[in-house]
């Protein structure tokens, strides 16, 4: 199954993915679930299983079917896969710091809401595309982090993550089911929740704002950010793929520190905001940057979107759909 020319991405360039597919989008209401929705909707037909905790309906396509409900409930998994041939598992508990404070709810929705998952997918023996994490590595030895840095994950976010990616190997290993594990590093683009510590939406909001932009600690932390439409790339390439049973990084291979970061926030919204810094974050990691040779090699994956054009656009974006206070009506 191949992308038809008129799927076209923000770049205008023609996506790969799936066609005349039933496709199921677990978390499809969220951040990255809904611009997966969007990619696909054209070519195939979308089912997304959402308990709309975190998700907005709104974002979900009008032409995909949201079918509400918990990835921790195996009866609604089943009937949320029946029919399909590839499910993209994007359902999580996402929050880092809500992992910590919540470690058994983390546990219970990603990793065996994801065991929920792939095992309805066997019985359909749907391919199975996996949202994993960079968290799986922990404090990396090395950059750049290759797939095979040891794994060493210091939240229960990443623990669960972790959990999850080695089932979805394992359920190829077992039972010859197609799964494919993408391990994300830092995600940014429209719609991203800043409540869930995602700092590119945080900085756009302060420096919007007009407020300081607050930089942890001293700013010398690297990443490695990815726009989400690389990362709906990915997950699309990911489908089609030979290479199953094996996971892959999906970043840049460039970083950024965190303080260049915030200048190119600065730059990208024309602020006039200072940076300022704080305390540095209990168990932060230093360094994190994406080897992604394999992905580039297996899969075809070329990640497009520069972090400065995808601040400009992300900023344009968000002013666009924030209305006017000067072009609202008034009454009497």
């Amino acid at each position: 199954m191949t992308g038809s020319d008129d799927n076209l991405g923000r770049d205008g360039a023609s996506r790969p993915g799936p066609t005349d597919a039933t496709v199921l989008v677990t978390g499809g209401a969220g951040f990255v679930g809904s611009h997966l929705c969007e990619a696909l909707v054209a070519d195939n037909e979308v089912r997304v299983l959402d308990d709309l905790s975190s998700g907005c309906p709104a974002d979900v396509p009008p032409e995909a079917t949201i079918v509400e409900g918990d990835v921790r409930d195996p009866a609604t998994v089943r009937e949320a896969t029946a029919g399909v041939d590839v499910v993209f598992h994007e359902a999580a508990l996402v929050s880092v710091a809500e992992s910590v404070e919540k470690p058994l709810e983390s546990d219970a929705v990603t990793s065996d809401g994801t065991l929920h998952v792939l095992d309805a997918a066997r019985r359909e023996d749907a391919r199975v595309v996996l949202a994993s994490s960079a968290a799986v590595y922990g404090h990396p030895e090395s950059v750049p982090v290759t797939e095979d840095e040891p794994k060493a994950p210091t939240s229960p976010y990443g623990v669960a993550k972790l959990s999850a990616d080695q089932y979805a190997l394992r359920f190829n290993d077992l039972y010859g089911l197609e799964t494919v594990s993408l391990r994300y590093f830092n995600i940014y683009g429209p719609r991203q929740n800043p409540e869930y510590g995602a700092v590119v939406s945080v900085f756009l909001d302060q420096a919007t704002a007009g407020d300081p932009i607050t930089v942890e600690g001293d700013g010398s932390q690297t990443r490695d950010f990815v726009h989400v439409d690389d990362v709906v790339r990915a997950n699309l390439l990911a489908a089609e793929t030979d290479h199953v049973g094996e996971a892959f990084n999906v970043g840049t291979g460039e970083s950024v520190t965190i303080r260049e970061l915030a200048e190119t926030v600065r730059r990208a919204t024309d602020s006039d905001s200072d940076v300022v810094h704080t305390d540095p974050r209990p168990g932060d990691i230093d360094h994190s940057l994406a080897d992604v040779s394999k992905a580039r090699e297996r899969l075809g994956f070329e990640p497009t979107v520069s972090l400065e054009d995808g601040l400009t656009a992300l900023h344009r974006e968000r002013a666009a759909a924030t209305p006017d206070p000067g072009d609202q009506a008034t009454t009497d």
